[in-house]
């Protein structure tokens, strides 16, 4: 099976080419989603059976002031390039996000079934994206994630939130951090073995992929400085009094029961992740 990965230079995009044997990586300077004439030629030149996009308009706070941006990415450029795939015959699987969610706090997980209400010109541009990888293709594989961190840190936004953290820290700087914004941090290296693993099975349609269990952003941050041994000046905080741009969903934590039922081992928990993360980074 001959694979492409287009976002090869991002975070997961990276981890993903170190899974697959003999991938086709894509880049923007070889396919720009936002410039539709690169997006057909660059397909047909991989000539891929798998086209895994990783590549995005991530930057949610932009968004809000420049939509047309985030949505000729994330939803117009993902429309050029199911359609490139369809044509062709490569099957394509594209990442969503779970900012498609949003609203009040709730109890429980979102599942597959849910409806999507996103809060946030991003949410609402990936929300597109994913309707229209699907509706391309019976054979596309939407897979919806969260909260990502990894080895090679999100370029767009000048690396994760663990590396974000640990950096305030060291520097001395007191920490304000959400405690209303329920969600589930996932490990690119496993999110990575699990999309190996559904492209394997030959999934499709709309799947969760998280890791298990959920927390806010301050217990994230708190467990972050208890694995790393540092004891900053940290404190809870509320999306108010925090006033990012853009607003993020109070609840945004996936069900993970589709995955599972389709033969795929459950991720670790996220505590477990974050463990394995630091101390991968420490070696």
């Amino acid at each position: 099976m001959r694979t492409a990965v287009l976002g090869a230079d991002g975070q997961l995009g990276r981890e993903l080419l170190s899974r697959f044997q003999n991938p086709h990586p894509l880049r923007r300077a070889d396919c720009d989603l936002a410039r539709a004439e690169t997006v057909a030629p660059a397909v047909e030149r991989a000539a891929a059976d798998v086209l895994v996009n990783c590549a995005a308009y991530n930057l949610v706070d932009r968004a809000k002031s420049e939509p047309d941006a985030a949505f000729a990415v994330n939803a117009v450029g993902v429309q050029h390039l199911a359609t490139a795939c369809a044509t062709v015959g490569t099957k394509l699987v594209h990442f969503g996000t779970d900012y498609v969610f949003g609203g009040d706090a709730r109890a429980t997980p979102f599942d597959e079934t849910d409806d999507a209400r996103p809060v946030s010109a991003y949410g609402e541009s990936k929300l597109a994206g994913e309707r229209f990888a699907l509706a391309a293709s019976q054979r596309n594989l939407v897979i919806r994630t969260c909260g990502l961190y990894g080895a090679h840190g999100a370029g767009g936004k000048g690396g994760n939130f663990v590396e974000t953290m640990l950096r305030l820290a060291r520097e001395g700087k007191p920490l304000r951090v959400v405690n209303d914004q329920r969600c589930t941090p996932t490990y690119t290296v496993d999110l990575a073995e699990a999309t190996e693993e559904l492209i394997r099975r030959d999934a499709s349609g709309l799947v969760h992929v998280t890791n298990g269990g959920d927390c806010t952003w301050f217990e994230f941050a708190r467990e972050i400085f208890r694995l790393a041994g540092l004891t900053p000046n940290l404190a809870p905080i509320t999306s108010a009094e925090f006033g990012a741009p853009a607003r993020r969903p109070a609840h945004s934590v996936l069900s993970n029961a589709k995955l599972h039922g389709l033969g795929v081992k459950p991720l670790r928990h996220w505590k477990d992740a974050l463990a394995a993360y630091l101390a991968a980074r420490r070696g």
